[in-house]
């Protein structure tokens, strides 16, 4: 530990509950997927769902909409295959795409599957992804690149994830949120009777950011069909820079093999990198962009201020980019209630 333990008397041990599953010689695969396919009674799909996983222990993150079905899983071979072909076999989901990667371990800590008002949040009323944009496959979408044509290139994800990793030329917006793109939109100022292209990691955000564009006058919209991830494997991420964000403990997995080079700098050293880390602070948490140099000088944290914490996660120089987990992997309930009047005294 560095010669250092959180000042906080509620710190927990590291256990082996905390740390990667990890296998000799073991070979996982991580699925990504969604469709939006109506679903009469979300509550009871999530909860047989929920049992067929736990089941099987397999871990992951699934939300259940009445508009569909949106979710990623990790697992060998062989459970995956009984997962897909388990899905597929549900009315309605018979022709949903999956986007399967390789990872030598199980990149999520528990398993999550909950019914949400929406399976990705526009928070935008009337959004149909039938009446979306036009899917361009992955060659498609690399022949627009590679005959010099005049379009405008959109990346439709959060900030810090266009930050590590984007295609050539893209618009990457400075939002924080999905739901905030309409509002970048009306402010942009984008010419309307120009071809649009516009991509996010699976394709799920483009399906409703397509809507919303050809609703406000956009005719010739276009996406980039299984995003990101599915180009990768069919183009081999050809005219992609840096390394795709993705929402599990990787946080960033490589597209093109000859364009690695971190696009980004770390906020405490200003090195080039393209790793994220949680503030060590469990009280700051925020996800920020650091060398492995810059954790080691700050001890995991964000700022020197941070530092001082009472409350600060365990920190081991030799597993710097460990997986971020909740506070109460670390902190019993008293953490809680400290935070709690904290937010109440604010």
């Amino acid at each position: 530990m560095n010669g250092h333990t959180p000042a906080s008397t509620h710190a927990k041990p590291f256990t082996l509950k905390y740390v990667k599953r990890i296998l000799i010689d073991m070979t996982y695969q991580v699925l990504l997927y969604y469709q939006f396919t109506p679903i009469e009674e979300p509550q009871a799909f999530a909860k047989d769902h929920r049992e067929w996983l736990k089941e099987r222990s397999l871990l992951g993150r699934i939300y259940v909409s009445d508009e569909g079905l949106n979710g990623t899983v990790a697992g060998t071979p062989e459970q995956m295959e009984e997962y897909m072909a388990m899905v597929r076999e549900i009315p309605g989901f018979e022709s949903i795409e999956f986007k399967i990667d390789e990872c030598d371990y199980i990149p999520f800590a528990k398993l999550t599957c909950k019914v949400r008002k929406e399976i990705v949040a526009l928070h935008e009323e009337g959004v149909d992804p039938s009446e979306g944009g036009r899917h361009l496959s992955p060659e498609e979408w690399r022949a627009h690149f590679e005959q010099d044509e005049d379009f405008i290139l959109i990346d439709v994800r959060n900030d810090y994830e266009s930050k590590i990793g984007h295609f050539e030329g893209a618009i990457c917006p400075p939002v924080e949120n999905f739901y905030d793109f309409p509002k970048w939109l009306d402010d942009a100022g984008l010419p309307k009777d120009k071809k649009v292209l516009m991509y996010c990691t699976g394709g799920i955000r483009c399906e409703k950011f397509s809507v919303v564009m050809k609703k406000k006058g956009w005719e010739d919209v276009n996406q980039l069909h299984g995003g990101i991830l599915n180009y990768a494997k069919k183009e081999q991420g050809k005219h992609f820079l840096g390394k795709c964000f993705v929402f599990d403990d990787r946080l960033a997995v490589p597209i093109d093999p000859d364009s690695q080079d971190p696009l980004a700098t770390c906020e405490i050293t200003g090195q080039p990198t393209d790793h994220y880390l949680n503030c060590a602070n469990m009280e700051c948490n925020r996800l920020f962009l650091c060398s492995e140099e810059g954790a080691k000088a700050y001890e995991g944290c964000c700022s020197e201020a941070c530092m001082k914490s009472e409350v600060r996660r365990p920190f081991d120089p030799d597993t710097v980019y460990q997986p971020f987990r909740k506070w109460y992997n670390y902190f019993d309930d008293d953490f809680k209630q400290r935070s709690k009047s904290r937010e109440q005294v604010s």
